[in-house]
Order: structure tokens, then C-alpha cells, then sequence
């Protein structure tokens, strides 16, 4: 009963803001002066340059993660390579 009242509860919470959420922009710049609409233009702004900025993250740590497992693949062949090598050496003593 009461996970049934917290959770309708939560529902009508989040819907709320959802929809509070959803005002236009315009909307919500309308009765801003010119220094709090240049804020916001700032503020969104900066969420975009941040965006990029974890995009260009994301794409370098695949490009380290791939070029890790391309340069752990070359050491296990060059070790493979040696210790083929190094039985080869013994046999021949």
C-alpha cells in the first residue's frame, strides 16, 4: 500500500517536471533582461563545448584502447618469436 502511494507520488513528481521542463525557450526568456539572456546564451554555450568535449574523449579512449590491444598482440608475437627462437638456440647446443 505504501509502494503504491510513494510510487503514484513519484509519477506525479516526475511528471511535473517533465512538463515544467518542456517551456520553450522563449517562454522562459520572456521578462529577462539583457544580462541574465546573455548568461543563458553562455550557459548553452558551455553545455555544448562540454558535449563536445566528451565526445572527443569518448573517440580518443577507443582510439588508446585499440591501439593497446594492437601493441599487446605485437608484444605477444615478438615474445612468441623469442621464445621459438630460444628453443631453437638449445637444441642446436
Amino acid at each position: 500500500m505504501l509502494r503504491k502511494k510513494l510510487g503514484a507520488g513519484l509519477a506525479a513528481v516526475s511528471l511535473f517536471v517533465g512538463l515544467t521542463a518542456c517551456q520553450k525557450q522563449d517562454e522562459a526568456a520572456a521578462g529577462k533582461g539583457p544580462a541574465e539572456k546573455a548568461g543563458a546564451q553562455v550557459d548553452a554555450a558551455a553545455a555544448k563545448a562540454g558535449d563536445a568535449l566528451n565526445k572527443a574523449g569518448e573517440k580518443t579512449g577507443q582510439v588508446l584502447q585499440s591501439a593497446g590491444e594492437k601493441t599487446g598482440e605485437a608484444v605477444k608475437q615478438g615474445g612468441e618469436k623469442l621464445e621459438g627462437a630460444a628453443k631453437d638456440a638449445q637444441k642446436k647446443e
